[in-house]
C-alpha cells in the first residue's frame, strides 16, 4: 500500500486508543469450520448485536445446517426477523454457501479444511460460491487458527474516512496491510476494537440524523367579527 509507513503509524496509534477506550474483548473461536462461516455471512452486513440476535435465531428454529440449506428463503427470512433487503440477501448467501459445500463434500462440514493447512484452507473457501473476503477472513481467524484482519464495508468506510489507510487501496490491500502491522496473536482483539468503534461511531451519526425536530409554533387563526363560537 502506498505510503504505508506513515499509515502504519496512524494504525498502531489507533491501535493504543481503541485499547483505552474500550474493554478487552473475549476471543472468539469456532470449534466447527462452518459454525464460523454461517456467523460472517449473518454479521457482514449488520452490527454484532444484532447478528448475534439472528444466529440465536436461526439455531433456535433450524434443526442443523443442513435443515437450514434445504429450507425456502422466504422461511429464513421469516425467521430473521422480517422482509428486508438486508434478511434477504443474508438467506440467499447463507443457502448459496451451504449448498456448495454439500454439493463439494456431500455434507454439510468443512472439518477436513483443517487436515490440509492454512493457506490451502483459505484457497478452497474461496472458491466456494458465496463467501467474501470478509467471511473467509472471519473463517480464518476464528476457526482455523490463521492470521487475518476480517473487513466490514464500515470498518473499512472508517479507517478511509478518518484517513487510516490510503484512499486508493482496495479491501484485500487494506487486509493485507492490517495484517502485518498487528500480530497474529492480536488479530481477534484488534479487529473486534476497530469494528465496535467502526458500528459506534454509525450508529451516533444515524441517532443524530433522526433526532426530532422541535415543532414550530403553529399561529392560531383569529375569529372574523361577527362569527359565533
Amino acid at each position: 500500500m502506498k505510503n504505508s509507513k506513515d499509515y502504519s503509524r496512524k494504525v498502531q496509534k489507533l491501535y493504543r486508543d481503541l485499547k483505552r477506550q474500550y474493554k478487552k474483548p473475549q476471543k472468539v473461536e469456532y470449534p466447527l469450520v462452518l459454525d464460523a462461516i454461517v456467523y460472517a455471512v449473518i454479521s457482514e452486513n449488520i452490527s454484532v448485536a444484532k447478528a448475534r440476535s439472528a444466529s440465536r435465531k436461526l439455531a433456535d428454529y433450524f434443526i442443523d445446517f443442513n435443515d437450514l440449506r434445504v429450507s425456502q428463503l422466504e422461511e429464513i427470512v421469516e425467521v430473521l426477523g422480517g422482509d428486508t433487503a438486508v434478511t434477504r440477501n443474508i438467506a440467499s448467501m447463507l443457502i448459496m454457501v451451504l449448498g456448495a459445500v454439500f454439493k463439494e463434500y456431500n455434507t454439510v462440514s468443512l472439518e477436513a479444511l483443517k487436515k490440509i493447512g492454512k493457506r490451502p484452507a483459505r484457497q478452497v473457501l474461496e472458491k466456494i460460491d458465496g463467501t467474501t473476503n470478509f467471511v473467509v477472513d472471519y473463517c480464518v481467524l476464528t476457526a482455523l487458527g490463521g492470521h487475518a484482519i476480517p473487513l466490514t464495508k464500515g470498518m473499512i468506510d472508517y479507517l478511509r474516512t478518518n484517513q487510516l489507510v490510503h484512499p486508493d487501496a482496495d479491501h484485500q490491500q487494506i487486509e493485507g496491510f492490517l495484517a502485518r502491522q498487528v500480530s497474529a496473536k492480536n488479530a481477534y482483539e484488534f479487529y473486534a476494537l476497530l469494528r465496535r468503534c467502526s458500528e459506534s461511531r454509525r450508529a451516533a451519526r444515524k441517532k443524530k440524523k433522526t433526532v426530532t425536530k422541535p415543532k414550530t409554533e403553529t399561529v392560531s387563526k383569529t375569529k372574523k367579527e361577527g362569527n359565533s363560537d
